[in-house]
Formats: structure tokens, C-alpha cells, sequence
């Protein structure tokens, strides 16, 4: 997923996704922080998205499409499942378009910084994912 997201895209010179940054999130995924949702199509992978959950918090690193609403359909997925394990919080990092028809919305600072004192204080860790979501077609 983390190399699908790093690909060139148009009107990107590059990518900000480096070989220390890939394995920083294997790392990471290693340790029960790092997931990824995956969108396939007849063994294809063709979107979804990645990040961190720590706490009820998941934060979205990057994501990626190669056919129409595959991100889409990942990041729902994504919002699903987090709202079954009690998550309160999905930092898109910045704010687009394309996550604002997703339903994500700008808070101020101050009210970002509250809620992440209380979804992550005194958490070390996040509760556990299955090993796979199933499959998404």
C-alpha cells in the first residue's frame, strides 16, 4: 500500500514517501500501529489508504486510487470499521476536496488538540484489528 501511495501522480514532480519512511511503517505496522485498507479488483490492487491508530485515533498518511472511487470506497470501509471499535477521530491531515465529500471537516486547533488529550492519553496502544477487514470489490 505505502509503495502504491508513493507512485507519481499528475501534476506531482515526486513523492515525499522515501525508502526510511517505508520502513519507519513497516515498523510500525509490526508493532500493531500501522494499517492499511486495501481496494482489489480480480486480484488488482486498485486503491485504499494507510496510517497510524493510536489510541481512537487513526491517522491517514496517504491514499491512492487507479480506478474511479477505489480511495473512496477504502476510506468508508475505514470509517466503518473504526466507528465498530469505539474511534472518535480520523486526522485527514489536510483538508481536499475529495475528503470533504467523504464527510471531513476543519476544526480549529485548539478543539484538535482536546480531542486528541482525550482519545490518546493514557493509551499506548490501540485495540486490535483483525488481520484483514475482507475483501473489498
Amino acid at each position: 500500500m505505502i509503495r502504491a501511495c508513493a507512485e507519481p501522480r499528475d501534476a506531482q514532480a515526486g513523492t515525499w514517501i522515501t525508502e526510511e519512511i517505508v520502513e519507519a511503517y513497516v515498523e510500525l505496522h509490526e508493532l500493531g500501529f500501522a494499517h492499511s485498507i486495501e481496494v482489489w479488483e480480480q486480484g488488482v490492487l486498485i486503491g485504499g489508504l494507510y496510517g497510524i491508530a493510536m489510541g481512537r485515533v487513526f491517522f491517514g498518511e496517504s491514499m491512492f486510487s487507479r480506478a474511479a472511487n477505489a480511495s473512496k470506497l477504502g476510506f468508508i470501509t475505514l470509517a466503518k470499521h473504526l466507528d465498530s471499535l469505539g474511534f472518535e477521530l480520523i486526522d485527514c491531515q489536510v483538508q481536499t476536496d475529495h475528503l470533504e465529500s467523504l464527510g471531513a471537516y476543519e476544526i480549529e486547533r485548539s478543539e484538535f488538540e482536546d480531542k486528541l488529550l482525550n482519545c490518546i492519553e493514557g493509551s499506548s496502544t490501540s485495540p486490535k484489528w483483525p488481520p484483514s477487514l475482507g475483501t473489498i470489490y
